[in-house]
Formats: structure tokens, sequence, C-alpha cells
């Protein structure tokens, strides 16, 4: 036989059902008031969207204003960790063995780390990498396509001019379009303010894989729209069409086979003649070799966290490093002090850091002692197969430091991508030196000194006053006059 409650069992079960009762009323109020804002919000817009792309930021500023004010702030350039932050600084003059990595290519005169959003434009404006056209008989030394993901302005012109256009025209032909930074209509369809990835070159890798973006999860989505412009890519033929690499796979060497195979090279390394591999920026994919992609975490949950204001919950669009608000990102899901949590980062990515230094030194002697071989005789044939190890190892080092985050998204896989780097660069040196004593040369290789990016450029020979000076008079001629012209076509709206 059961065994009876007491009567004052059968209160208490009672009184904490009608708590839990309670609560839960509670709850299901909040979700319904926060579904009543939103919905009223979405139906009773002051500035609807008939298209689905409205380049012009300030126009959802008064229907999204907690949105838009978030997203205006990716202008700050305060937030610094031990590891860069948001402020733009020198990357070559931290690592000046990058100026031998580069050389002969557009990234050796300039490469800053990144800042916010905000200033997307201007840095593409302003660094030396993009030129000076119609400076003192200057042409453009970069395509239309280098501009895809710099603002909304973007996906309009495709529209309007069809996107090989866009990608086969000349830099500055879209200086006077290209105007509004990063922003709403890059990652939303504005009609709906939906999640839509707005590149084409994330559908049509996908599509060569076999998938639909238009099935995406929203979770899914709120990586994706960052995958569209945060991954590895190449210009492909004379037209410049932007290709994600990824029909092999995502992989460090998926990628390189594919380009392996179409015998693809981004610039020829003057020193050591190397047909040279230039990794942009895979943080998508190794975003999704981690432990936080593995496990479903998505790029907007730790760079855009969710704010709770009121009854309404709406998401942080000042997208920046997870360190600078770790409360509302890292100890979302992990218990650990803030500090603990942030030193856990520091010694993961000074773990990477380290192996990294070593490969750029190793790196560059190898482009350097090639150069000394040919120098003292040595063949095309002979230097085919260091050549080949130089390819490998710089690829790889590329791979694992142009994503900015990647030695916190997925530390372990960086940390071998740098270790194979690192072994390549010394199989080179090795296989180097024995070429050297086929031509009756046994001793060490005389280095140049590179402990200062000036040193690096004298080196290569480099005459960086005279890009700044043409650059200084291109900023301070060309550029106003695109202005002038945007805003005479309503592209910009003065503020």
């Amino acid at each position: 036989m059961a065994k009876q409650l007491k009567k004052w069992q059968g209160w208490l079960i009672f009184g904490g059902s009608m708590v839990i009762v309670f609560v839960l009323g509670l709850l299901c109020s909040s979700l319904l008031q926060r579904r009543a804002e939103v919905a009223s919000v979405f139906n009773n817009r002051r500035t609807p969207m008939t298209d689905s792309i409205v380049a012009q930021n300030e126009k959802f500023a008064k229907d999204f204003p907690r949105e838009y004010e978030s997203w205006a702030m990716t202008a700050d350039t305060s937030f610094e960790s031990e590891f860069n932050g948001s402020q733009r600084k020198d990357a070559l003059e931290q690592h000046p063995e990058m100026v031998i990595l580069w050389d002969g290519y557009a990234f050796s005169k300039e490469y800053n780390t990144p800042r916010g959003h905000h200033h997307a434009i201007d840095d593409m404006r302003e660094i030396l990498r993009t030129g000076n056209p119609g400076i003192d008989g200057d042409g453009d030394i970069q395509p239309g396509t280098c501009w895809t993901c710099k603002g909304p302005d973007v996906p309009r012109l495709m529209r309007e001019k069809g996107i090989k256009n866009f990608y086969a025209a000349k830099w500055s032909q879209w200086g006077s379009e290209v105007v509004n930074s990063i922003g709403c209509s890059d990652c939303h369809d504005a009609r709906t303010m939906d999640l839509k990835p707005s590149r084409p070159a994330l559908y049509e890798a996908w599509a060569r894989a076999g998938k639909d973006v238009k099935k995406a999860s929203h979770q899914e989505l709120r990586s994706l729209v960052c995958a569209q412009c945060h991954t590895e890519y190449y210009f492909a033929g004379e037209g410049k069409y932007l290709t994600f690499p990824q029909d092999n796979g995502m992989s460090v060497e998926d990628m390189e086979a594919y380009y392996d195979k179409i015998n693809f090279k981004d610039f020829v390394n003057p020193l050591s003649k190397t047909p040279i591999l230039k990794a942009q920026h895979p943080g998508y994919e190794l975003f999704t070799m981690g432990i936080h992609g593995q496990r479903g975490v998505s790029c907007a949950d730790c760079h855009m966290p969710y704010i709770s204001e009121g009854g309404v919950k709406y998401t942080d669009h000042h997208i920046m490093s997870p360190l600078a608000h770790i409360d509302r990102t890292c100890q979302t899901c992990h218990r650990e002090s803030a500090d603990t949590l942030r030193q856990a980062v520091y010694e993961r990515q000074r773990k990477c850091n380290e192996i990294r230094v070593r490969v750029e030194k190793a790196l560059a002697a190898a482009h350097i002692e090639a150069k000394f071989a040919f120098d003292h005789g040595a063949t095309d044939a002979e230097m085919k197969p260091v050549q080949s190890l130089i390819r490998k190892s710089q690829w790889r080092w590329d791979y694992a430091v142009a994503s900015h985050g990647a030695s916190f998204h997925a530390p372990q896989e960086v940390m071998r991508i740098l270790g194979h780097a690192l072994d390549f660069a010394q199989q080179a040196r090795l296989a180097n030196a024995k070429v050297l004593a086929k031509h009756c040369y046994t001793g060490d290789v005389p280095l140049p000194d590179l402990s200062t990016k000036a040193k690096a450029e004298a080196f290569i020979g480099q005459n960086l006053p005279l890009l700044q000076q043409k650059k200084k008079k291109f900023l301070d001629t060309v550029v106003p006059q695109w202005v002038k012209s945007a805003k005479k076509n309503k592209k910009l709206i003065e503020i």
C-alpha cells in the first residue's frame, strides 16, 4: 500500500507547484512582451524598406536605434589586449620578416592590424597596397574585386552593374560608389531584417559543394554572414572573379591541393623566385576546426552578444573582441573569473606566437639563402625542390596567422600548421645548403639584420617615403572628389 503524504507535505507540494507556475507565467509574459515589442517595431517602421539592399546605414537608425547605436561604436578604437585590439597598428613593424616573405607583393608595403567595421572604407583608401590612381600618371594596381567586403554599396553595385563587371572594373572606378562602410544590408534583408549573406562567392562555393545557403539554420546564418568575408579567397582569371577555394574542403592541405591542381600563385617572391600562395584571412575555416565551432557556437554568440534592455533583448552590433565584455561573452557558458578566462586566451596566443616568430625567421632566411644560391650559379632545376618547400612553408604560415583570431579559435590546429610550416622551412634551408655545396660553397650564408621594418625594407630596396608621399597626395586630391560625387548623387548621407 502506498504511503500517504502528511497534510503539511501536501500543502508544501501545492505551494511549490504554485511558485513554479507563477515563475513560468512571468517568463511567458516576458517572452510575449518581448515578442510584442519586436512585432511592434516591424509593424510600425518609420522607414519601411521596399528594397532588399539599402546601402545608407543611417536609414535604419530610427527603427532600430539600439542596434544602430551599438554598430556606430565600431568607430571606437580604445580597446587593447595583449595581442592587438581595435587600434590600427603596423604589423610589419611588429614582425619585420614579413617584409621579406611578401617581397614582390603589395602586402610588403603596408599591413596593419584591423580596426572596427566603421573604418573599412577609410582603411581601404589609406592603405599603401591600393596605390595612388590618378597621381603622377599612376594607374590602378588593384581590381574592383578588392572592394567586395567593404560595405553594402557592393551588393547594390553587383545588382546594378553585374557581378562579373563589378569584379573586372578598375579599383578606382568604384571609388565614388563604395562609400558606406560595412553595415546593415551586408548581413540583413532590408525589408524583413532577416539574416541574409549578400556576397555571391559564398553561395557559389556552397553550391559547388552541394549545399544551399538558403537552407541554413538561423544559428548557422549567425556565422555565415561573417563567413562571406572572413574567409580564404582568390581572384580567378583575367576578370579577377572572387572565388572561395573550398571545393576539396577547408583545411590548409585541402586548399593547397586545390591551388596546386590549377597551378595558381598570388605572386613570385623575387628573392627566391618562388611562386607564393598568399592566404587572405581564413577565419571561418579555422573557427570551424576549433571547439566552439564544433559545438555549434556562432560567431555572433561571442563577437555580438545579446543585451537585455528593459523588455527588449537585442544583439550588440559593436562587433569586437569577446575579451572586451567577458561578462556577456565567455561567462555566459564558463563559470571561471574574467581574469582566469582572459589569461587562458593569452596563454594560447602566446604559445602560437612563439612558434610563429620562429617560422618567420626560418622562412625569411630560406628566401634569402635561395637568392644566394641563385647568385652562386644554382640552376632553376636544382632550386625547384627548394622552392616547393618554401611555398609549402609560407602557405601554412600565412594560413595560420592571416586569420587574426585563429590562435584562440583553433589553437591545436594552428600549432599543428605552424609546426609543419617550421619543418618545411628548415627542410628548404637544408636542401638549399646541398645545392650550394654542389657549387663549392659550404659556409654559412650571410644574413642581413632584419630586426626592424626599416632594415627589412632597405634590404629589398623599397622606397617607402615616396609611396607615402604619393598616397598623401591621393588622399588630399582624389578621395575628396569621390566623396563630393557620392554626396551629389545621394549615395552618401551627410550628417
